[in-house]
């Protein structure tokens, strides 16, 4: 079975109806048959930007989860495996959540649905 991590604005733009986002990855994000998950990492980078300002979401990172959960994602711990994994990645992209999210997407063997074209500079099998 093919598993899906998701990136924390395709996340955001899935919840918000954002016509951004692309039938490809609402098709996937909508299928309760397929297996997504969420970085505990983008819920550590959504509370960090909404304390910032520069993001809002209903009930901050309480909202975040419960939206999660709602929606029949899983929340995806960060292993030390996913760190080591990290430290082989070229540096392309510098901001250091969507670092993390390709390391654990790489390690785990999952696709990454991300609309990030820096990301694709990398060996991590994207989808949009």
């Amino acid at each position: 079975m093919i598993k899906y991590l998701v990136d924390t604005h395709t996340l955001l733009w899935f919840f918000n109806g954002d016509k951004r986002l692309s039938q490809t990855a609402k098709q996937i994000l909508s299928d309760e048959q397929c297996s997504k998950f969420v970085s505990v990492a983008s819920v550590w980078e959504l509370a960090i930007k909404s304390n910032l300002g520069k993001l809002k979401f209903p009930n901050n990172a309480k909202g975040f989860v419960k939206a999660i959960i709602e929606n029949k994602f899983k929340l995806y711990d960060v292993k030390p495996e996913h760190v080591f994994q990290l430290e082989q990645l070229e540096d392309f992209h510098k901001d250091p959540f969507d670092r993390i999210l390709m390391a654990t997407a790489t390690f785990e063997e999952m696709k990454f649905i991300t609309d990030d074209e820096n990301i694709r500079l990398y060996s991590v099998e994207c989808v949009w």
